[in-house]
């Protein structure tokens, strides 16, 4: 067995025995680490993990011990202190992706890793050409207006790094339009293209089947909708709740080891406002 895997595999039963399991929840677990068990690429699964909602917080955290296994210096002596350390970390985020009501949930969102890992190689043979061509008309099937296709990334080096490109482009420009808009300064047409293209950026996430990426990029969506048409106004708490999402876009998409819970709380309660409509001016 791949050390690497067994590692995760281990600090996974590890964490669980600190935990009382239903038979559902145990059966959760046994799927999970048989995804981890079988995969044939565990940082695109860990990475795939971290985009699916329920399994997020689990992903980053496997992430992170990916990470320490992978591209820093193990020191041996003390590999048995830092394993309890990472069971440890594991045993919340274990925790709360077990205590979902639903079991079929849990099951259904690890089958979307397995079948990601099983299709990818077609995949990409069949699709890369289609991910985004130089006219960006094209990502993974979904049409792309040709109005916005000067706002996407030209293709560079592989599907992920074009999507990867594509979604974090405009984080630091819509940043700079909230400051504006927090010191009263209003642009209907700056709030339009960052609508049309949190809209695109969420069709481009779910065809990808990125669940968590899409869902922050259609709050955006709505929120600057909302803005533009003078139904929201931007006071603190809409920005700080804007700036929620796209915390969480970032953390996801460059895979920070941080915890993000509390931001997309934040993102989920603000969407759930926006769609009973108790922000509105």
């Amino acid at each position: 067995m791949d050390l690497l895997k067994q590692y995760l595999n281990q600090s996974l039963i590890a964490a669980s025995n600190n935990l009382r399991l239903t038979t559902h929840q145990l059966e959760a677990l046994g799927l999970l680490r048989e995804c981890i068990l079988n995969s044939t690429n565990v940082e695109r699964d860990i990475a795939k993990m971290k985009t699916i909602t329920a399994l997020s917080t689990l992903g980053i955290r496997l992430n992170d011990i990916y990470n320490y296994l992978s591209k820093e210096k193990i020191d041996f002596f003390r590999i048995s202190e830092k394993f309890k350390l990472h069971s440890q970390h594991l045993i919340n985020d274990l925790n709360q992706l077990l205590e979902i009501d639903n079991p079929e949930i849990i099951r259904e969102s690890i089958r979307k890793i397995t079948c990601s890992s099983n299709s990818s190689k077609k995949y990409t043979n069949e699709n890369q050409n289609n991910i985004m061509d130089n006219g960006g008309n094209n990502i993974n099937g979904s049409h792309i207006p040709n109005k916005v296709s000067k706002e996407l990334p030209d293709k560079k080096d592989g599907i992920f790094s074009d999507y990867e490109s594509a979604i974090l482009k405009p984080i630091k420009p819509i940043d700079s339009m909230l400051k504006k808009l927090a010191k009263d300064e209003f642009n209907v047409e700056e709030l339009s293209r960052f609508a049309r293209m949190m809209k695109i950026n969420s069709e481009i996430s779910e065809k990808n089947g990125f669940e968590i990426l899409s869902q922050m990029h259609i709050i955006l969506h709505k929120a600057f909708s909302l803005i533009k048409s003078r139904e929201m106004f931007p006071g603190k708490e809409i920005i700080e709740s804007i700036r929620a999402c796209l915390i969480v876009i970032v953390a996801v998409v460059r895979g920070k080891d941080v915890d993000i819970t509390n931001y997309l709380k934040k993102a989920e309660n603000f969407e759930k406002e926006i769609n009973a409509g108790k922000i509105r001016v």
